[in-house]
């Protein structure tokens, strides 16, 4: 009996290891070895800042991966359930404004009073005042565009927007991140044309986006990398661009300019030193991918925001590790002298006030 049970065991381990080798699998994986992460110390100094966030309620929803605010000071944020709610700028009386019937990621307002949103399901929409939804643009060059992620507007209305993968959608983001491949663009949609055209592809993960006060360039995260980039609009350098600052100590998602002299920057979660020492065996990370969801690298809960000058040098650092903090900040929106999170982890829109 004992035997048998044994020849049993063996054949199901061999069976688990010939499956983790060779299962098939949905990611082709590349090769990269990321920079050592830096330390939370100096510019990325561990502190407790945002301990003090306040949670304005949305209602029964989840994840509000964005927030805006119309010429009222009214607050919009958007559910996964395609929902967006709106909120008195005191932050009270939640009602749903409006349902893309998708799932709204980007909120920006137009000059026109329109909210418009980047819809990971729908494409790029404009939604207005009364609620009534509107697509701007699914495709570019010939192709239906993949999962959108964010926006922002430039003073001439040219509606900047990224397009995170072409390959997997939103509820597959982390196979994006687990495969490292360039499956990323950075568009532009001209609202007198209705025209889409691609500005920069090869983007690992794009993600945020805002544009200087200056209108001469846009900052575009680069998840995947843990960098931001530079991109020209106008000037001689048009349509190239830089690295903006390189090895954050986290996965950078949402960004925005105050319109004067800084840019907030949310890393969704810290570095995952596992997750970085698998990027540069591909094979490893197939067979880290065949096992079960709730074995593969996972988010920290942590609070943490950057702020950045226009050289891109770090002058704010905010953080909050405790166990109740507002977790997975994916926007940072500055309004009236605060700060207003979205996340993807949260079912509350966070409000931290500036000094």
């Amino acid at each position: 009996m004992l035997k048998r049970i044994g020849f049993a065991l063996l054949l199901f381990i061999a069976a688990v290891v010939i499956y983790l080798l060779i299962a098939p699998v949905q990611i082709t994986p590349a090769a990269w070895t990321p920079p050592v992460a830096p330390t939370l110390t100096g510019p990325y100094e561990q502190n407790n800042k945002l301990a003090t966030i306040e949670r304005l309620s949305l209602g029964d929803g989840h994840k509000p991966e964005d927030v805006a605010f119309d010429a009222q000071g009214r607050i919009y944020a958007g559910f996964e359930d395609g929902r967006i709610i709106q909120l008195q700028p005191d932050g009270t009386q939640p009602r749903v404004f409006a349902n893309t019937q998708g799932r709204p990621l980007g909120f920006v307002f137009d000059r026109t009073g329109n909210l418009i949103s980047t819809d990971a399901l729908k494409g790029l929409v404009s939604i207005d005042q009364k609620g009534a939804v509107t697509v701007l643009t699914t495709e570019v060059d010939g192709a239906k565009l993949g999962c959108l992620n964010d926006l922002d507007i430039a003073a001439d209305g040219t509606i900047y927007f990224t397009e995170a993968s072409q390959k997997y959608p939103m509820s597959q983001f982390a196979a994006d991140i687990m495969e490292h491949q360039p499956n990323g663009r950075f568009l532009a949609y001209d609202p007198k044309t209705q025209k889409t055209r691609t500005i920069l592809n090869g983007i690992y993960f794009a993600n945020g986006v805002a544009i200087s006060p200056d209108q001469t360039y846009a900052l575009v995260a680069e998840t995947g990398l843990y960098r931001i980039l530079k991109i020209w609009l106008s000037g001689p350098q048009q349509g190239q661009h830089e690295v903006f600052i390189d090895n954050l100590p986290g996965f950078p998602d949402g960004i925005s300019s105050n319109g004067k002299d800084k840019f907030w920057v949310a890393l969704v979660t810290p570095r995952n030193a596992v997750l970085d020492r698998m990027l540069p065996y591909p094979f490893a990370r197939k067979m880290v991918f065949r096992l079960p969801k709730f074995l593969h690298p996972a988010p920290q809960r942590y609070s943490f925001v950057l702020g950045l000058d226009s050289s891109g040098k770090v002058v704010e650092n905010l953080q909050n590790g405790a166990a109740d903090c507002y977790a997975q900040i994916a926007n940072v929106v500055e309004h009236d002298g605060a700060l207003y999170f979205g996340s993807i982890g949260e079912n509350t829109v966070g409000k931290f006030a500036l000094r």
